[in-house]
Protein backbone atom coordinates (compact mmCIF):
# COMPACT_ATOMS: atom_id res chain seq x y z
CA UNK A 1 0.00 0.00 0.00
CA UNK A 2 1.68 3.37 -1.06
CA UNK A 3 1.36 6.34 0.68
CA UNK A 4 -0.01 9.65 -0.27
CA UNK A 5 1.54 12.39 1.72
CA UNK A 6 0.42 15.81 -0.54
CA UNK A 7 -2.85 16.93 -1.13
CA UNK A 8 -1.81 17.65 -5.01
CA UNK A 9 -0.54 13.57 -4.94
CA UNK A 10 -4.11 12.47 -4.08
CA UNK A 11 -6.09 14.95 -6.00
CA UNK A 12 -4.43 12.81 -9.23
CA UNK A 13 -4.78 9.34 -7.46
CA UNK A 14 -8.36 9.69 -7.08
CA UNK A 15 -9.02 10.66 -10.79
CA UNK A 16 -7.67 7.26 -12.05
CA UNK A 17 -10.12 5.76 -14.62
CA UNK A 18 -9.78 2.70 -12.63
CA UNK A 19 -10.84 2.14 -9.00
CA UNK A 20 -8.68 2.69 -6.18
CA UNK A 21 -8.89 2.02 -2.62
CA UNK A 22 -7.44 4.79 -0.28
CA UNK A 23 -7.50 4.04 3.68
CA UNK A 24 -7.42 7.12 5.79
CA UNK A 25 -5.72 6.45 8.91
CA UNK A 26 -3.54 8.11 12.05
CA UNK A 27 -0.50 6.96 13.60
CA UNK A 28 -2.12 7.25 17.25
CA UNK A 29 -5.40 5.29 16.05
CA UNK A 30 -5.68 2.13 17.82
CA UNK A 31 -7.92 0.63 15.28
CA UNK A 32 -5.96 1.67 12.55
CA UNK A 33 -2.91 -0.82 14.03
CA UNK A 34 -5.39 -3.32 13.88
CA UNK A 35 -6.15 -3.41 10.51
CA UNK A 36 -2.88 -2.91 9.74
CA UNK A 37 -2.60 -6.39 11.54
CA UNK A 38 -4.78 -8.27 9.22
CA UNK A 39 -5.09 -6.36 5.91
CA UNK A 40 -2.28 -7.48 3.78
CA UNK A 41 -4.38 -10.27 2.81
CA UNK A 42 -7.03 -8.56 1.73
CA UNK A 43 -4.73 -6.57 -0.35
CA UNK A 44 -3.09 -9.62 -1.79
CA UNK A 45 -6.61 -11.10 -2.79
CA UNK A 46 -7.65 -7.25 -4.42
CA UNK A 47 -4.25 -6.83 -5.79
CA UNK A 48 -5.99 -5.97 -9.17
CA UNK A 49 -6.82 -2.82 -7.64
CA UNK A 50 -4.15 -0.16 -6.58
CA UNK A 51 -4.28 0.80 -2.60
CA UNK A 52 -2.81 4.01 -1.21
CA UNK A 53 -2.76 5.54 2.67
CA UNK A 54 -3.19 8.65 3.70
CA UNK A 55 -2.83 9.72 7.07
CA UNK A 56 -5.74 12.16 7.68
CA UNK A 57 -3.59 14.46 10.14
CA UNK A 58 -1.08 15.45 7.63
CA UNK A 59 -3.05 15.66 4.59
CA UNK A 60 -6.42 17.00 6.47
CA UNK A 61 -7.81 18.48 3.45
CA UNK A 62 -8.08 15.21 1.97
CA UNK A 63 -10.43 13.91 4.92
CA UNK A 64 -12.67 17.02 5.26
CA UNK A 65 -13.60 17.34 1.18
CA UNK A 66 -14.34 13.26 2.06
CA UNK A 67 -16.47 13.30 5.47
CA UNK A 68 -13.72 11.02 6.80
CA UNK A 69 -15.06 11.69 10.43
CA UNK A 70 -13.74 8.41 11.52
CA UNK A 71 -10.59 6.33 10.86
CA UNK A 72 -9.40 3.76 9.59
CA UNK A 73 -11.97 4.44 6.85
CA UNK A 74 -11.58 3.02 3.45
CA UNK A 75 -12.86 5.14 0.14
CA UNK A 76 -12.98 3.60 -3.27
CA UNK A 77 -12.89 6.25 -5.91
CA UNK A 78 -12.90 6.60 -9.76
CA UNK A 79 -12.87 8.68 -12.15
CA UNK A 80 -12.63 11.69 -9.21
CA UNK A 81 -15.70 10.95 -7.56
CA UNK A 82 -16.29 8.51 -4.56
CA UNK A 83 -17.89 5.70 -5.19
CA UNK A 84 -18.22 3.96 -1.73
CA UNK A 85 -16.74 5.02 2.12
CA UNK A 86 -16.26 2.05 4.63
CA UNK A 87 -16.80 3.77 7.95
CA UNK A 88 -14.51 2.81 11.10
CA UNK A 89 -17.23 1.96 12.43
CA UNK A 90 -17.60 -1.14 10.14
CA UNK A 91 -14.22 -1.46 9.41
CA UNK A 92 -13.49 -3.73 12.53
CA UNK A 93 -13.06 -6.66 11.09
CA UNK A 94 -11.37 -8.57 7.85
CA UNK A 95 -15.14 -9.63 6.86
CA UNK A 96 -16.56 -6.48 7.26
CA UNK A 97 -13.91 -5.08 4.96
CA UNK A 98 -14.32 -8.05 2.72
CA UNK A 99 -17.74 -7.98 2.24
CA UNK A 100 -17.63 -3.40 1.41
CA UNK A 101 -14.98 -4.78 -1.33
CA UNK A 102 -16.71 -7.34 -2.74
CA UNK A 103 -19.76 -4.97 -2.79
CA UNK A 104 -18.11 -2.43 -4.15
CA UNK A 105 -15.37 -3.53 -6.71
CA UNK A 106 -16.63 -5.23 -9.83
Amino acid sequence: MRTISQYAEFEEIVQSEEPVVVKFFADWCPDCTRMDHWIDPIIDEYNNFNWYQINRDQVPEAATENDVMGIPSLLVFKGNEKLAHLHSANAKTPEEVKAFLAENLK
